[in-house]
């Protein structure tokens, strides 16, 4: 056996001995931690939550009887009044088997109290993937099928033009049907070609 042999040799047995000798030492010598050291919490803000329960930017994911997925975030939410629930700026994104899309932002959010229906309010913009983008002041969205109301009048702009109309619905036409956005109730469309 030669002398390179014998070194390699020694150097596989000594080498991970000084190793684990390093790592023992750095877990022998290390310092304890000392709780006081954590960031502190304020005071107040535990206070404030205690007496006024609330979660900071949930997130809600579902999907409908019908395959749709609906995606939910909010900037803050609250117990509301029985079982439901309120939030605020709230943002909704609908996207259907069919590839289509629309999303939704309002101020405000109440949670029914079976869990089933928002009602959105203080301003309610819609935007869908064929161009349509519309305000209202409230509107109703299902979480367990697809479907959104306007609780009163619409305006807003489109392919064709602009457009105001009492009320505006997204749905499924029948049951096997496509997904639609339908305006009603007096529907004005301004007609203006190549504009969006």
């Amino acid at each position: 056996m030669d002398g390179h042999s014998r070194l390699v040799g020694w150097l596989k047995v000594a080498l991970p001995l000084a190793a684990l000798a390093l790592l023992s030492t750095l877990f022998l010598v290390s310092r304890s931690i000392n709780p006081g050291d954590a960031i502190p919490f304020s005071e107040v803000d535990i206070a404030d939550r205690l007496r006024e329960p609330r979660m900071t930017e949930p997130a809600f994911a579902g999907v409908t009887e019908d395959g749709a997925t609906i995606t939910l975030t909010a900037d803050e939410m609250r117990p509301g009044q029985g079982r439901g629930a309120a939030a605020q700026t709230l943002r909704a994104r609908i996207e259907t088997p069919d590839g289509g899309d629309a999303a939704l932002s309002a101020g405000s959010v109440t949670v029914d109290e079976g869990g089933r229906v928002l009602v959105l309010g203080e301003g309610v913009l819609v935007s869908t993937s064929t161009g349509y983008e519309f305000r209202t002041e409230a509107m109703s969205l299902a979480l367990d099928r697809t479907g959104a109301r306007s609780a009163g009048g619409i305006e807003g702009f489109g392919p064709p033009g602009r457009l105001t109309a009492g009320g505006a619905e997204i749905t499924r036409a029948g049951e096997a049907g496509d997904y639609v956005l339908v305006f009603n109730n007096g529907v004005r469309l301004i007609y203006q070609p190549g504009k969006p």
